[in-house]
């Protein structure tokens, strides 16, 4: 990994970034089947909206040569509910000159908290409950400390936010997985066909005497980005315009050039 901070650095950086920006990537994320002991439920996919990414503080007048900001680095459930009935941890592996560069999270918010001057690539790997999936899905996240406008001056009242949009989709679950799940609002359950018959929910802690997972009240969730199918509906569609806009100028291109062969043919011609 290699930390960067000077302007040029900064804007090469900003340029990898781009495809980060939440209206720019949208992923959907298909699992491998889990563990084939288990019974499986056939035809049946199970979704898990996530949203990873930073937000990064400048530190204004406090900051130093090598602590100009504070961020942090997280995975959440795309409306912000529990993930841990799904993701059993989360490891962030930071640049090497960090103490302790590989955090293992083990439990909700699933975040890192940092202070430093660079930006770098961040690897994120989940890790699944054993009902769930045994192979770990691995993110990258390039920490993104300094805003788009370099002409702008740095602020310390509005943060520099970047987050992704995945749907991880688990098909095929075991049976167990998707009786312990059913109904909960981090995940997308889909409408059984007929036939299926499983057993009673799982009980689980009482919500009051259990710690709280989700991130509804996180001290970061108002500089939480918002994503849903309808952000995705509207983003797909202004993309759309945007294509067709290009082909149009295109084929009126097409047609010029078209027109001036023709024109040098006739010439030619005669």
């Amino acid at each position: 990994m290699t930390m960067t901070n000077s302007s040029s650095s900064k804007k090469q950086a900003q340029d990898q970034l781009e495809t980060s920006e939440p209206t720019l990537k949208s992923l959907k994320t298909k699992m491998t089947k889990s563990d084939e002991k288990q019974k499986k439920l056939k035809d049946i996919e199970i979704s898990v909206p996530i949203v990873y990414g930073n937000v990064a503080f400048w530190l204004g007048k406090k900051a130093s040569e090598y602590q100009s900001h504070k961020w942090s680095i997280y995975v959440r459930g795309a409306t912000n509910e529990d993930i841990s009935v799904v993701v059993k941890k989360v490891v962030f592996q930071l640049h090497s000159s960090f103490n302790n560069p590989t955090r293992v999270i083990e439990e909700p918010p699933f975040e890192v908290s940092e202070a430093g001057w660079g930006e770098f690539e961040i690897a994120i790997t989940l890790h699944f409950h054993s009902d769930v999936c045994d192979k770990p899905l691995s993110l990258y996240h390039h920490l993104k400390l300094y805003p788009e406008d370099e002409s702008g001056p740095l602020t310390m009242k509005k943060p520099v936010v970047v987050e992704s949009y995945d749907e991880i989709v688990f098909p095929d679950p075991s049976e167990s997985f998707l009786a312990r799940v059913q109904n909960h609002p981090a995940l997308t359950f889909p409408r059984l066909p007929s036939g299926y018959n499983l057993p009673a929910p799982m009980q689980v802690e009482d919500t009051g005497k259990k710690k709280r997972g989700d991130t509804k009240d996180h001290s970061l969730g108002q500089w939480f980005m918002s994503f849903s199918e309808a952000d995705e509906l509207l983003q797909l569609a202004a993309a759309r315009q945007q294509v067709q806009a290009h082909i149009a100028k295109l084929r009126r291109q097409i047609s010029l050039l078209e027109g001036q062969n023709q024109t040098i043919k006739t010439g030619s011609d005669l």
